[in-house]
């Protein structure tokens, strides 16, 4: 007789008893996705992992500490069984056979009345895959196809666009230092969805060249010194977009909330009454002193550490940062767009306390190709930016970390 392949479907498992055979890593694996769906869960083992003990330790599933019993899938709407018990396990399949109970074998699939799928989640769609016959199955790789699929949702590159719920509106990207694999997944999927892109000079560039023909990419760098897209005018474009019932997306460097006015963005979107979404990002501040080996926290060198903007000098009045205090911490020092103010900036931290001989890093161009590292001193850190001529962006990291890293890279 010519075999059928499964038929899939989704069980709608809230509230309803489900019976679990067996505390084992089978068990640890399949139950949080259970007790995820609101299952009524019920474990019947005489032992369990860690894992399993502290689900039922923290009353997200019940457990009957003994081994398998007839009788104990009454009631049952499914049935996992997965006890190291061969015969357990039979007698088990048998009652969820008598009681028309769904029921997953783990030690014999073949036996079994229902296979569970590889799943994977990317913003709302779970994705299941089932070999569709029972020869030559290959968990592995169902597995992999269910991870290339999830993958590519989440990442942008397998492209699906929402119809029935999408909403117009703006997404504030983080999309980190550069490197354009640094991007969160959820942030470049909503690139890969976007039908307008508003990107500053210090995102990711590289990402704008994946864009479909029909993006609209508009230039908002702020280059220094030169050129540069008002701040109200990028709000008016953000608002003007949106309201044309179109999705767009605010790349920007880093994290929109450090140094990003993200804030100021999402107030004047909020005043227009336009809905406005904020995806977190990787901030220079600490993945490019990493990539260049600098940890800003190290054990017995540093337990602190602060991120300053270096764009107004300490001695001008519009400086908000309190610089003397800053020189009494012995932690580390973090300072974005502080190139040109530097040996001002340095100045300052030894009036105030700070050896001269402080290490000082200067990583330009942080996590892209054209990356490099320039090592100085508090006080040779002004003439070191002048003959190195290093100029932005780039993050300046002040401490004895810098000296960390580069014992342990050298």
């Amino acid at each position: 007789m010519a075999e059928h392949p499964a038929y899939p479907v989704g069980l709608r498992l809230t509230g309803r008893r489900v019976v679990v055979v067996g505390g084992g890593q089978v068990a640890q694996r399949r139950l949080p996705a259970l007790v995820a769906a609101g299952a009524d869960v019920v474990l019947v083992s005489p032992a369990a992992t860690p894992s399993v003990e502290a689900m039922a330790d923290a009353g997200e599933i019940t457990w009957t500490r003994r081994r398998y019993e007839d009788g104990d899938l009454a009631d049952a709407w499914y049935a996992l069984v997965a006890s190291d018990d061969g015969e357990a396990n039979a007698r088990a399949s048998a009652e969820a056979e008598r009681r028309r109970v769904w029921c997953v074998r783990a030690d014999d699939a073949d036996a079994a009345t229902a296979w569970t799928p590889a799943t994977g989640h990317s913003e709302g769609v779970t994705v299941a895959v089932l070999t569709t016959e029972a020869k030559g199955r290959d968990p592995r790789h169902t597995a992999a196809v269910r991870d290339a699929v999830v993958e590519g949702l989440r990442d942008g590159t397998l492209v699906a666009p929402h119809f029935r719920t999408r909403t117009p509106g703006v997404a504030l990207v983080g999309g980190g230092p550069g490197d354009p694999d640094l991007i969160t997944v959820r942030g470049r999927r909503l690139l890969a969805e976007a039908d307008v892109v508003i990107a500053d000079r210090l995102g990711p560039r590289d990402l704008l060249a994946e864009l479909p023909p029909h993006v609209e990419v508009i230039d908002a760098a702020k280059i220094p010194y030169g050129r540069y897209m008002a701040q109200e005018a990028i709000n008016a474009a953000l608002i003007e977009h949106a309201r044309q019932g179109k999705s767009v997306v605010r790349l920007k460097g880093g994290d929109p909330y450090v140094f990003g006015r993200g804030m100021e963005e999402l107030q004047a979107l909020a005043e227009a009454g336009i809905p406005c979404t904020v995806v977190p990002g990787i901030s220079s501040s600490i993945s490019v002193p990493g990539a260049a080996g600098i940890p800003v926290t190290h054990r017995g060198v540093a337990h602190e550490f602060t991120v300053v903007s270096g764009h107004v000098a300490p001695d001008d009045e519009r400086s908000l940062v309190d610089w003397p205090s800053l020189a009494r911490l012995t932690g580390t020092l973090v300072i974005l767009m502080g190139v040109d103010k530097i040996g001002r900036i340095a100045e300052t931290l030894v009036a105030h306390g700070r050896s001269p001989e402080t290490p000082v890093a200067l990583v330009q161009e942080g996590t892209t190709a054209a990356q490099r590292r320039v090592d100085a001193t508090l006080a040779t850190v002004a003439e070191t930016v002048r003959a190195e001529d290093v100029r932005p962006p780039a993050v300046i990291v002040v401490g004895e970390v810098v000296a960390v890293g580069a014992r342990t890279t050298a």
